[in-house]
């Protein structure tokens, strides 16, 4: 299951005048577009393609053009996984607007029915579209919600195992080889080049031959196309190595006070996300950096990296941390544009090996960790918070034109009148 052009979709599911006009969402800072409606698309404006480049292009076709609204995208996206487990016990959320479910024991049902079913659910309790691609294994129900979503014929659900072997030939002849799951824009060329243009000629290769040039990711996409599962449904997400906040800011900074909050701010986040998947962090990395771009002016980056000295998910200490990094990597002179953070050496909380000479109760830290992501989920985000995240933060994010947050803001809540 995909949902369309998921963060316009959001969009419009608030503001319906939006249907059929082209709308695009950017990136952070009002950057690029990371989303695009059918009608931003069939006008020529690519994935990724930054916002300056496109102001003619929009006044000249009206484009309108969103900033970008995670926190709406995040709760709407809660609210179709919710819906979509109720429709089979084993569910693998992929990505913000797409899942696989298992419906091994369905097949005596009418699966194309089902996943109208699927669809119209989504669609009555959320506003939003959703194409369902069905197949014997997980590459081929990708490509058949690529099918879905691509022909009308198909009423936006494709069941590829309903199909004969010469029908599901025939649509795999007519698909480009790039639109294969785990076949990238850096891989796709090569094929090509070794006349492999299509689904179906990939279908057909030998598998161990593109192993040998390309590695087993390449293998088992073709083994799974040819009905062969490779790639189980992974019920729990496996946790993450590395966690890291990465963010330009809204205007350059120079000062160091500016950066240690901007630093802090981004240490915060990160430990909410390490505590979220129950894990600890053995070390922290800072990085600071000018705008490389711009050539005319000194450029400065820098980084370290600290080990500490207990694995831990306490923002308190992480931040701590992070903060004296920001101090010994600042040099005063230059415009900052950016600045990362990232957690590494992870490990399951309750797996750590102890300091013997740390006064810290652990079991004070849990607690304390435990009340802030408590009273921030229930009240709102950053409710409680570091001070050196700071208050007014001018180096935070542009976003001039977001969308109120309709769904967890109380004072956002769209309204509706009678007349």
């Amino acid at each position: 299951m995909d949902v369309n052009n998921f963060y316009v979709s959001c969009e419009r599911v608030f503001n319906p005048s939006l249907e059929g006009r082209p709308v695009i969402v950017l990136s952070n800072n009002d950057g690029c577009a990371v989303a695009r409606s059918n009608e931003v698309k069939a006008i020529g404006v690519k994935m990724g393609q930054p916002w300056f480049q496109m102001r003619d292009l929009a006044q000249q076709h009206g484009i309108i053009a969103y900033s970008s609204n995670y926190t709406l995208y995040a709760d709407m996206s809660n609210r179709v996984m919710e819906i979509l487990s109720q429709f089979s016990p084993n569910q693998e959320i992929y990505s913000i607007d797409e899942c696989f479910l298992d419906l091994t024991g369905f097949q005596t049902w009418n699966l194309v029915d089902y996943g109208q079913q699927i669809r119209q659910r989504v669609k009555l309790w959320t506003g939003l579209p959703v194409c369902v691609g069905i197949g014997s294994t997980k590459t081929l129900a990708k490509l058949a919600n690529h099918l879905a979503k691509k022909n009308p014929a198909f009423n936006s659900v494709c069941n590829l195992n309903a199909m004969n072997p010469k029908e599901q030939d025939c649509w795999f002849s007519h698909t480009p080889v790039g639109e294969v799951w785990g076949i990238g824009t850096r891989i796709a060329p090569k094929l090509t080049g070794m006349g492999i243009r299509t689904v179906l000629n990939l279908k057909n290769s030998d598998p161990v031959t593109l192993r040998s040039r390309f590695g087993v990711v390449v293998e088992k996409t073709v083994r799974e196309l040819n009905g062969i599962i490779c790639l189980e449904l992974e019920d729990i997400s496996s946790p993450n190595q590395q966690i890291m906040i990465s963010r330009s800011f809204g205007s350059y900074v120079t000062r160091r006070e500016d950066l240690e909050e901007a630093v802090s701010s981004y240490t915060t986040r990160a430990a909410e996300k390490l505590r979220r998947q129950g894990s600890v962090a053995g070390s922290i990395h800072v990085h600071i950096r000018t705008n490389p771009h711009r050539e005319s002016e000194p450029q400065y980056g820098q980084g370290m990296t600290i080990p500490l000295p207990e694995a831990t998910d306490d923002t308190l200490k992480l931040v701590k941390v992070a903060v004296w990094a920001v101090r010994r990597l600042y040099k005063a002179g230059y415009d900052y544009q950016k600045a990362s953070v990232m957690l590494s050496e992870l490990l399951p909380r309750g797996i750590v090996q102890q300091d013997l000479l740390s006064h810290d109760a652990s079991n004070g830290t849990s607690t304390r960790m435990k009340l802030l992501d408590e009273v921030n989920l229930k009240m709102g985000k950053n409710t409680l918070r570091v001070a050196s995240n700071g208050i007014h933060q001018p180096w935070g994010m542009r976003s001039g034109n977001r969308s109120p947050a309709y769904t967890t803001r109380w004072a956002e809540l769209p309204k509706a009148i009678a007349r």
